[in-house]
């Protein structure tokens, strides 16, 4: 059965002064469709793309996640809540450990971990915590690797973790915000077509263009099957 529904003839992606948030318009679209564009992107952008995260961390001399850390400011929950915010492109398929080791008074930030092949930091200006001691020699260790969504510490293996090595929630969308708008626009003497605004802001470690790339793909797989006869598709 034929349809007689028209497409979109334009879609444009328009950079913004913050290389993370990007825009695209798709227009014009019929009646209904910009609603319904911009809402299974929206999701699929938010719940599906793979990412890295933070997995654990470890600090000499800190036992569980509700110490204080001596010669430090920040106590332990700060520092974790910092390193949820560590944009990282981990390229290795197993977790990978970063070191980083600080003696002396100072700002401690992501720049400060031993370069590793297998992980990129995005944000290496990232505050971690502020060492208050110049006899301070402040030492810590992470985990980070690939994963998808939101994985809190009750959903993680935490047996196998090393005497003080502390699990933490990891956020692996590389996706920081999404939001759309629908517009009306005319073709021609019809003035109840659609325009849809959707604005994109990553964490830095994937363009904003290429999260809208994969989102696309997973929905096409998905509505692929559809098509497929019911034998085939639950083959």
């Amino acid at each position: 059965m034929e349809y007689n529904i028209p497409l979109p003839t334009t879609i444009e992606f328009n950079d913004t002064d913050n290389a993370n948030v990007g825009q695209v318009v798709v227009t014009p679209c019929s009646k209904g469709y910009g609603t319904t564009l911009g809402n299974a992107l929206r999701r699929v952008l938010l719940s599906s793309l793979s990412g890295s995260a933070v997995e654990s961390v470890k600090i000499d001399g800190v036992q569980h996640e509700f110490s204080a850390v001596e010669g430090v400011q920040e106590d332990m929950i700060e520092i974790i809540l910092n390193l949820k915010e560590l944009a990282v492109k981990v390229y290795s398929d197993e977790p990978v450990t970063l070191t980083l080791t600080k003696k002396g008074k100072g700002p401690i930030t992501a720049k400060d971990f031993e370069k590793n092949a297998d992980v990129d930091i995005v944000n290496p200006d990232m505050h971690i915590a502020t060492v208050t001691d110049d006899k301070k020699a402040f030492t810590m260790d992470i985990t980070v690797g690939k994963g998808q969504g939101y994985v809190p510490v009750s959903q993680k293996e935490t047996k196998h973790l090393d005497l003080g090595t502390i699990a933490i929630d990891s956020l692996y969308t590389p996706i920081r915000d999404v939001g759309y708008n629908v517009e009306m626009t005319r073709v021609g003497d019809v003035t109840n077509y659609e325009k849809l605004v959707m604005t994109v802001e990553t964490d830095g470690t994937i363009a904003p263009r290429e999260a809208v790339g994969q989102a696309t793909k997973i929905l096409m797989d998905h509505f692929a099957l559809l098509t497929q006869d019911s034998g085939e598709a639950s083959a």
